[in-house]
């Protein structure tokens, strides 16, 4: 994508030049900064899996090679390719691989279906579709030939995982015969047309409407996003990072792919499953932790033990950490701390050297010196004083200054001085002498399920699809393993929709998963309040209550 896109907000100069001459922002490309530490550490473990393990020279030869390969095909750089691949190493060996070739990656998660794929790759003007064969439970294959059939850019489907693929192009075949110094002038060339500040990867929101607006994330300022990552946590060549929540994700990306490797440190990359993870981790020495949200139970299984003896630092996100989860790892002698993040950029995080009390009862401080933060009155641009709850907004050398083709969007979504408001709310406590930043829910209407942001509005919008649903209204009720999930109210003609008549609707409409809703409850009518709007706490008041009394929630 060129830099000059009109559906591209730019950062103003005066911060490009201050983001710069700070040091923050470097004149190398994502591949090669990555080129740039594969030689400087080439027998070193890159990358370690339950597939391969692969070394910083042996990766940075591979991914060469699949540029050429990708190259030869016709692919130019700037086009943007989707990837919905699962935890494994030939992701990662892709990943850099897309990006040395000049292309966009897509970051949509293997569990996103038609209803997802099809909007975002028409927004973003999708040429190839990089899936992974032999997924569990769904062919990914044969669902990239489907959204390929009538797309108007889509030209080439990618098969990671089958050699021999008779649907698309086999990843791993492409470029396989092309001569190491030959693979490497290719990327070289290519390298040397990319802008430093163009856009490297699309990310997604969790999106509070629709399918989730598209996020562009540039070269230098990525990079930089990952490297402060890695230099705040003091990571070495000897660190060990352990990540299991999707790779092809923002906090995977930054956290588990880029931020380890800016320092020649490894990545230990493992499944969802902890019965397959934890004995990963235990074998590869992990130093470093990231447990998601759908994780917190990992100190309760029979395995984590074992995987804990190399463990030096466990960093805890997606929601508030109840404190029994801090207890059980400080039992075990382990450092903790959190992290907030988000795909638009600005992170949070409680460090090293960061007080117990800062750790268990805020997210901390923002990652860089250059980041602003404010709070800011809901709806307005005034900030409160710190100790007040308001809406978390932020300005800074990673966060975007705009959703990609999003105009209407932006106008609400951003301040007149450039200040992206999150949707949540927070409040700044003052500990040690540091401002740390606790959040204290959301303003946006979201369903924060294991990690992921779900839509109330979207989930809502699809049952409204349902010919005998007159009213839908969708709340999250507390969830002990997952956070939160979906819990729909309706009102129906004719008898009652059963759960499983709900899931049937979604799967036809193609919906990942993870949007649909888990419990349905049928009323007369939606309650609202004194103006007219659903009465959404009172929903989630009959729904906790059904939950509390032992009711099938």
């Amino acid at each position: 994508m060129r830099t000059d896109d009109p559906r591209l907000l730019p950062y103003p100069p005066e911060f490009v030049a201050r983001y710069r001459d700070a040091g923050l922002w470097g004149e190398r490309t994502i591949a090669d900064e990555f080129h740039a530490v594969a030689r400087a550490h080439p027998d070193r473990l890159a990358v370690v899996g339950l597939d391969a393990r692969l070394s910083f020279g042996e990766l940075d030869a591979r991914s060469d090679a699949l540029a050429a390969g990708l190259a030869d095909l016709g692919l130019a750089p700037g086009d943007p390719v989707l990837f919905q691949v699962t935890n494994r190493v030939g992701a990662v060996v892709a990943w850099y691989g897309v990006l040395k070739a000049g292309l966009v990656p897509v970051c949509t998660l293997a569990a996103h279906r038609g209803h997802e794929i099809g909007a975002i790759s028409r927004r973003v003007g999708a040429v190839a579709h990089l899936v992974e064969a032999g997924t569990r439970g769904f062919d990914l294959v044969g669902f990239a030939a489907e959204q390929r059939a009538g797309h108007p850019t889509l030209r080439h489907v990618l098969v990671l995982g089958d050699p021999a693929t008779a649907t698309g192009t086999a990843v791993e075949t492409l470029g396989a015969d092309v001569d190491p110094a030959a693979a490497r002038a290719v990327v070289q060339a290519i390298q040397r047309g990319v802008d430093v500040d163009a856009v490297a990867v699309l990310q997604l929101s969790g999106g509070t409407t629709g399918v989730p607006k598209v996020i562009p994330r540039r070269h230098a300022e990525y990079w930089y996003n990952a490297a402060e990552y890695a230099r705040s946590w003091g990571w070495t060549p000897d660190t060990r990072v352990a990540h299991l929540i999707p790779i092809i994700h923002n906090a995977g990306v930054v956290c588990a792919v880029h931020a380890p490797h800016s320092v020649g440190a490894c990545l230990v990359l493992g499944p969802a499953d902890l019965d397959a993870s934890l004995p990963l981790l235990a074998e590869a020495g992990a130093t470093h932790l990231l447990l998601g949200h759908g994780h917190f139970g990992a100190p309760a299984h029979p395995a984590f033990d074992a995987a804990a003896r190399s463990l030096t630092q466990v960093v805890l996100s997606g929601t508030k950490v109840p404190p029994p989860l801090f207890d059980a790892l400080e039992r075990r002698g382990l450092w903790s701390g959190q992290l907030f993040g988000m795909g638009e950029g600005l992170f949070l995080t409680t460090r090293p050297g960061a007080s117990r009390a800062a750790r268990a009862t805020t997210v901390g401080t923002p990652l860089s010196g250059l980041d602003e933060v404010r709070i800011l009155a809901p709806g307005t641009e005034d900030e409160l004083p710190d100790g007040e709850v308001g809406e978390l907004c932020c300005r800074g050398p990673y966060t975007l200054r705009g959703y990609f083709d999003a105009a209407e969007h932006n106008a609400r979504a951003f301040t007149s001085d450039g200040f992206y408001r999150t949707g949540d709310l927070a409040v700044v406590h003052r500990i040690d002498g540091e401002r740390c930043v606790a959040i204290e829910g959301r303003i946006k209407d979201l369903i924060n399920r294991g990690g992921e942001k779900v839509s109330a509005e979207e989930v809502e919008l699809l049952l409204l699809r349902h010919p005998r649903v007159r009213e839908a209204a969708v709340v999250a009720v507390p969830d002990a393993r997952l956070g939160e999930r979906a819990c729909a109210f309706l009102v129906v003609d004719g008898e009652p929709l059963t759960l499983l008549d709900v899931r049937e609707h979604f799967a036809r409409h193609q919906v990942a998963k993870f949007k649909w809703p888990e419990h349905v409850e049928h009323l007369a009518e939606i309650p609202r309040t004194l103006v007219g709007k659903v009465d959404k706490r009172r929903l989630q008041g009959t729904a906790a209550a059904a939950a509390a009394g032992g009711g099938v929630l």
